[in-house]
């Protein structure tokens, strides 16, 4: 999920620890296990520091080790030994407890995005992501915001709402992980394909709108929307077999974006004194571009003049390279 959803989120599971009666009766622990709770749904997102060395280093790290298994004990015994500190006397068990379930709860979340995690490390590096709810869920923003404010106003007493509103975060879950299921089926019976034909439906922000993309066989790419019960196809896409495309793959910046994602193109422009090989996650269109790219300029030997790696609009990445250009 997106930072002010996960930082929704940390408030909401400290509002949550009022069904804990120590934490209920103790304000000082009720404290503690919100700095928990709040610290405990960022920190797995703290390798987004990594931009500042380079966007490669972040592309192929972000919810990388972070989100993995050894690491949610990492973040409990950290943010826990801080805690200790700040709040001496406080019964850190229960501090440890709800940040553990902080911590989880956000790798947890972060699974059901297109982006996801490695939280499976160290058994498997693969990029588990099960494509079930758009990475900023309205839904989900706005009932956290609207539980916080009921219990900020003394409205509504924490135990109750909040136990209330996770019990229909936990059926909204259920509920769109049956509606991105029904969606797979739907586009298969519209399409009218073989069975082994590979798709991957894709969330948006609006529940009756998916994204596609259809695997073909020669290894290109069918890219369509469904609204509804209503499927077109916009475009096939298909990696260029140009000589600067594999020369493209030394560059570090193009290996960290492949070893994220398993559904990119390659297209080539020819420069004057070069060539700009593009490289796009099908995967993520929106206003008919490819935000998640990675891009190499180079000269007619292949040798590297500039890269670039990261979302990007086309008419930022241009501007980023424009001084590469001969």
């Amino acid at each position: 999920m997106d930072t002010s959803t996960h930082f929704v989120m940390g408030i909401g599971l400290a509002g949550l620890a009022y069904v804990d009666p120590l934490v209920a009766s103790n304000p000082m622990l009720a404290a503690a296990v919100m700095v928990g709770t709040i610290a405990g749904s960022q920190a797995p997102d703290i390798d987004t520091a990594l931009r500042l060395k380079s966007n490669s280093l972040y592309i192929r790290n972000h919810r990388g080790l972070s989100h993995s298994l050894p690491f949610l004990l990492l973040w409990v015994l950290l943010i826990t030994g801080v805690i200790a500190l700040i709040f001496p006397g406080a019964p850190i068990g229960h501090v440890a407890t709800w940040t553990a379930v902080a911590v989880g709860f956000h790798v947890f979340t972060d699974l059901f995005n297109t982006y996801g995690t490695q939280a499976a490390r160290p058994f498997t590096e693969r990029w588990i992501a099960w494509n079930i709810i758009h990475i900023f869920d309205p839904f989900l923003f706005s009932t956290h915001v609207v539980a916080i404010l009921l219990w900020a106003f003394d409205l509504i007493a924490p135990a109750p709402l909040f136990v209330t509103l996770y019990s229909l975060t936990g059926l909204y879950y259920i509920w769109r992980t049956i509606a991105r299921a029904q969606a797979v089926r739907k586009v298969r019976r519209l399409d009218n394909s073989p069975e082994q034909a590979k798709y991957i439906v894709i969330p948006t922000i609006s529940w009756n709108r998916w994204h596609v993309v259809k695997r073909v066989e020669d290894g290109s790419y069918e890219i369509g929307k469904m609204d509804r019960s209503n499927l077109v196809w916009s475009l096939q896409a298909s990696s260029s077999t140009h000589a600067a495309v594999a020369a493209s793959r030394k560059s570090p910046e193009v290996s960290a974006f492949l070893y994220f994602t398993s559904y990119a193109v390659a297209e080539v422009e020819e420069l004057p004194a070069g060539y700009k090989v593009r490289w796009a996650d099908v995967r993520y269109r929106h206003r008919k571009q490819y935000p998640f790219v990675a891009v190499v300029v180079m000269d007619r030997n292949f040798e590297t003049i500039d890269t670039y790696v990261g979302w990007l609009s086309d008419e930022k990445m241009d501007k980023k390279l424009l001084s590469a250009r001969p």
